[in-house]
């Protein structure tokens, strides 16, 4: 009966009308809220590098729309790998989610799911992820395996660091990699920058993230770049989403994109520019708005390369 309390109750970032707490069955929930299925947010975010990534190489090739099978393999993995990722992280920090107020709910420091069962769904998930991942050329699929380790250390670095959200940003734009090496075999440098201007976009958004649980961090010695930062937070944000955008945009020129994907790269800054100008640091709710605007931020860029390579190459606009 605790158990399944436990699991009907939404966790404080997820939307409370959210269709895993609505419609799953009791015994799915807590597994569904270990992997974050309430929360797509994050495999959105782990998403977009790949899809960019992959709309990049559509206009490099001169072609139209990007791989439509590699966008639907794309986000099947992004799912599993993410679920994975936090089921892995929950696993490594049940002990410091005890202490914070925002993570003392979920599933294993809640008591709905005990340890070896977050191991044996771990395993569930990676394995789904590596069937994905082996529907690619063996370049894409050796990339894919070398992302392992920026995961593997990831739930650590809290610990030792005050930049936990850089090494999120390895494991988190690594899609930047594959989206190119699905279509061409190869890197070349034009998504090696996608890359690290997915590493800065991370810093940034997360150090949004970050700053929900800045009190409570401090209590327990959970480190991090919001508590680094501290009241200089907004400018340092500023600062990592500027040089994303710059370096996005000499990916883009090197890759030969057009007016209308730079076009879609202004609206992107844009948009990044309203976020943190209506950044409210000390209001969790406000913090929390703007991390999961990023989502938007990807629709946005991935929009303007899509339409850009259509209009180039397709003849469909």
């Amino acid at each position: 009966m605790v158990k399944i309390a436990l699991a009907d109750r939404v966790l404080p970032d997820a939307r409370p009308a959210n269709w895993l707490d609505r419609y799953a069955p009791d015994w799915l929930k807590p597994y569904g809220k270990l992997a974050r299925w309430d929360r797509p947010i994050g495999w959105w975010l782990l998403l977009w590098p790949c899809w960019w990534s992959a709309a990049l190489a559509a206009i490099a090739g001169g072609q139209g729309w990007p791989n439509l099978w590699h966008l639907v393999l794309f986000m099947i993995g992004a799912i599993a790998m993410r679920g994975a990722g936090c089921t892995y992280n929950d696993i490594v920090d049940r002990d410091l989610d005890a202490g914070v107020e925002r993570t003392r709910m979920r599933p294993i420091p809640s008591g709905a799911v005990t340890s070896r069962q977050a191991v044996l769904f771990l395993v569930c998930q990676a394995l789904l992820g590596l069937v994905v991942l082996l529907q690619f050329n063996r370049f894409t699929v050796l990339l894919g395996i070398g992302s392992l380790v920026t995961v593997a250390v990831y739930p650590f670095m809290k610990r030792v660091t005050d930049w936990p959200q850089l090494f999120l940003g390895f494991a988190f734009s690594w899609g930047a990699f594959l989206g190119w090496s699905a279509v061409f075999g190869r890197l070349d440098w034009a998504p090696v920058l996608v890359y690290f201007a997915a590493i800065l976009w991370t810093i940034g958004y997360d150090t949004i993230y970050a700053l929900q649980d800045k009190e409570d961090d401090a209590l327990i010695g959970i480190r991090s770049t919001a508590r680094l930062f501290g009241d200089r937070s907004r400018a340092a944000i500023a600062g990592f989403d500027a040089g994303a955008i710059v370096l996005l945009a000499v990916a883009f020129a090197l890759a030969g994109a057009g007016s209308v994907a730079f076009a879609g790269l202004v609206v992107a800054a844009v948009h990044i520019t309203w976020q943190l100008v209506t950044l409210d640091p000390e209001n969790p709710e406000n913090c929390l708005f703007r991390f999961k605007a990023n989502s938007h931020t990807g629709w946005i860029v991935f929009a303007g390369l899509v339409l850009d390579a259509l209009i180039r190459f397709s003849g469909v606009l």
